[in-house]
């Protein structure tokens, strides 16, 4: 693979934001271009740091942003329904296909050796500091007692990798059905709350909420940078997480919006991707081989596929997740 909490909770609350702007609308201002990022919640800081860096280059001192953060799939919802974004940055593969048959991203989005991909990142088990109740495998999270925090996966992304992740180790990467949904049944009854997305399930567990947090390894990286006083393990079997970027078909600056996705696969971008938690896409970034490769790495082409996994697992009408969330009591319209 290539090497791709009262004040705690304030702060991570601070860092959470619907939209964020610089600058007003979108559009050109006296030779200056404005390009609108919509993006999932997790990689904020990273995004903020990496447009500092971009605008100190010829090709982006002239470039201002609108940035909107949230969960991806309201994010995705949100582009497809009229939300202006030149440049789109989701927590996982469906999101991007909702705006392609939406007509607003060309289908060759992930044409190219990174398939679109900007950062890499697994599922970890995230725990209080010293790992009290000693959780450290899937079966552990099932146990009597364990209140495991994750997302919806109807409205989150990151709750779909974390879906994924449990399903596949217990399943023998979708070998094992039986098992793998039996999994995903027992684990949800220890689900107390299930938020919109990963990062205001980081700030659930922040508060106090739980005992484990299902998440992404980089967003366990950020609380702990953070000062959240919690410990994480990446499990021996989880999956690759992959994190898409496009530029939209109806950009105004298109130019401009692809020299930026370009700046984020080039050298400083995915060292401030590393330097959030994120594993980047390109070979050789420093610090890249800090990030454990668990001996049970999983990807989602192990499980068939995102076209098969979306329709097998996350049809609200008849999916493997909508059958769990229907026994836990938890809507499944996102």
């Amino acid at each position: 693979m290539p090497a791709r909490r009262t004040g705690m909770v304030l702060g991570l609350a601070a860092i959470v934001a619907g939209a964020v702007a610089c600058g007003g609308p979108a559009g050109s201002e006296g030779g200056k271009v404005r390009l609108s990022l919509v993006s999932y919640s997790t990689p904020q800081a990273a995004y903020e740091a990496i447009i500092k860096e971009y605008r100190k280059t010829p090709e982006g001192e002239n470039v201002t942003f609108t940035k909107s953060f949230g969960s991806s799939g309201e994010q995705s919802r949100a582009v497809a329904s009229g939300l202006k974004a030149d440049i789109v940055a989701l927590s996982l593969e469906p999101d991007m296909t909702r705006l392609v048959d939406a007509g607003l991203v060309a289908p060759g989005w992930n044409a190219g050796p990174d398939r679109g991909m900007v950062t890499d990142s697994v599922v970890v088990l995230a725990t209080r500091e010293g790992n009290p109740k000693n959780l450290k495998t899937w079966d552990d999270l099932i146990r009597p007692g364990v209140e495991v925090i994750t997302p919806n996966p109807f409205t989150s992304g990151g709750a779909r990798w974390n879906v994924l992740a449990g399903y596949g180790a217990k399943a023998n990467k979708g070998t094992d059905v039986k098992s793998g949904t039996a999994y995903l049944h027992a684990l949800f009854k220890n689900v107390p709350v299930q938020d919109s997305s990963a990062r205001k399930s980081l700030q659930t567990f922040a508060g106090g909420k739980g005992d484990v947090l299902l998440a992404y390894e980089n967003e366990a990286i950020f609380a702990k940078q953070s000062g959240q006083p919690l410990d994480y393990t990446v499990p021996d079997s989880t999956i690759l997480i992959e994190n898409p970027v496009a530029v939209t078909k109806n950009s105004a600056h298109a130019a401009e919006a692809r020299a930026f996705v370009t700046f984020l696969r080039g050298r400083k971008a995915q060292e401030i991707f590393v330097e959030n938690g994120y594993r980047p896409v390109a070979d050789g970034v420093p610090g890249a081989e800090r990030f454990p490769r668990p001996a049970g790495l999983f990807t989602i082409a192990d499980l068939g596929g995102w076209e098969k996994v979306a329709r097998e697992f996350f049809d609200p009408k008849g999916g493997i997740m909508a059958d769990v969330e229907k026994g836990a009591g938890v809507s499944v319209e996102g």
